[in-house]
């Protein structure tokens, strides 16, 4: 079993059972997280030089229009995609072993938290996980504080309220504010 094989069940949304090989690859794959967000996190970067680190974390090519201001934190890597003209305030953490999708031309405020796995509920199986992809359309904001849990949808120009915790799918050119988020009222241009 290798990294393919692991995103080939994460991204099928498949329970990774906490004594299984795979488990051992995510944690293998989490090392290799920690020491490239530790590069990136030790001190100042050039902007190029964050894009590339980006890059090896990811194992994707970062545009030279993302722009993400350190510290910034993921403990897996390989299954975030950037879209252009992104940009990440700095602090903030992505779990993405379900997978992270952002959009073009979003903006994600300081300390905002994604989530993309759930333990289960049941004391004895509690190792195991459950991945859920968290997407986010074009042109969203993320307000600062933020917590997105798994399996959320946000849509195209949607505002996430800063401290607001995403328990639900969100609607194009919707804000949502609190604990749960809700919707607060609608946006157009």
């Amino acid at each position: 079993m290798e990294l393919n094989d692991l995103l080939t069940v994460l991204n099928a949304g498949e329970t990774i059972t906490g004594d299984s090989p795979l488990h051992g690859i995510m944690h293998e794959a989490s090392q290799e997280a920690l020491r490239i967000t530790g590069e990136l996190n030790s001190g100042y970067q050039e902007p190029s030089r964050v894009r590339q680190l980006l890059s090896q974390l990811t194992g994707r090519h970062i545009d030279d229009s993302v722009t993400v201001f350190p510290p910034f934190y993921s403990d897996f890597g390989k299954n975030i995609t950037f879209g252009q003209r992104v940009f990440i305030n700095a602090g903030c953490k992505l779990q993405d072993q379900g997978g992270i999708s952002i959009g073009n031309d979003c903006l994600i405020g300081h300390n905002v938290v994604m989530a993309t796995l759930n333990h289960d509920l049941q004391p004895s199986k509690r190792a195991d996980m459950h991945p859920a992809p968290i997407v986010i359309g074009q042109n969203v904001w993320i307000g600062a504080n933020a917590t997105i849990l798994p399996g959320i949808t946000i849509g195209d120009n949607a505002v996430i309220a800063a401290a607001a915790v995403v328990t639900k799918d969100v609607p194009a050119n919707a804000v949502v504010v609190g604990s749960p988020a809700r919707i607060a009222r609608r946006i157009s241009d």
